[in-house]
């Protein structure tokens, strides 16, 4: 049974009440969601937070989802809302000071997630210097721009899922594509990382 099928049914049985096929769910998408999180604010404690509080929703809401083909759309628009409410209360608190070469070890938060999930996600992009430029180009896009770049650049996603993940057209989702890479490439130019040392 191809993977699809497999979540297509985990999320019936999840709306239905079972709590083991929401645990499965939740295992299979965790790291691409944490991923996306890591993504998104360069600091993994503040993904890990960001990621319990997506599945959090997705919990509570689950049962009023109208079509499980559109279950990905919507769980990315959860993960980016999220983000977002994080990024205003951080600002709102003057607590946001990111540095992508240093984490503040004070904001440490207390975790519940399953450690062996977070074993299963990709951070190899923490393991190289050029690697590391790109993310730092990521974070210096404006958020609207970031996300495009980061769901169809890393996370694959379509331009209709990402335009219904944002509730925008997807002419505005190419738009924010086309912007976001080409800053990103001016950017990486400037630190003299080319086009070969670097990959999605």
């Amino acid at each position: 049974m191809e993977p699809k099928l497999y979540t297509d049914s985990w999320i019936r049985q999840a709306q239905q009440g079972s709590q083991a096929d929401f645990n499965r769910l939740v295992k299979y998408w965790y790291p691409r969601i944490y991923n996306f999180t890591y993504k998104y604010f360069a600091d993994h404690d503040m993904a890990m937070d960001i990621t319990q509080q997506t599945f959090i929703t997705v919990h509570k809401n689950l049962s009023g989802l109208q079509s499980v083909e559109q279950f990905r759309s919507w769980l990315y628009r959860i993960a980016t809302n999220c983000c977002h409410q994080e990024s205003r209360k951080q600002k709102r608190k003057k607590m946001f000071s990111f540095s992508f070469w240093q984490r503040d070890s004070d904001n440490d938060k207390e975790i519940s997630i399953d450690d062996r999930w977070v074993a299963e996600a990709d951070v190899e992009t923490e393991r190289t210097e050029a690697a590391e430029y790109v993310l730092k180009a990521l974070h210096q896009l404006p958020a609207e721009q970031r996300v495009v770049v980061i769901m169809k650049e890393y996370e694959g996603l379509k331009f209709r899922e990402i335009a219904a993940a944002l509730d925008v057209s997807e002419n505005t989702v190419k738009s924010r594509m086309y912007y976001g890479l080409e800053n990103m490439r001016k950017q990486l130019e400037k630190w003299k990382v080319t086009k070969d040392m670097i990959y999605f």
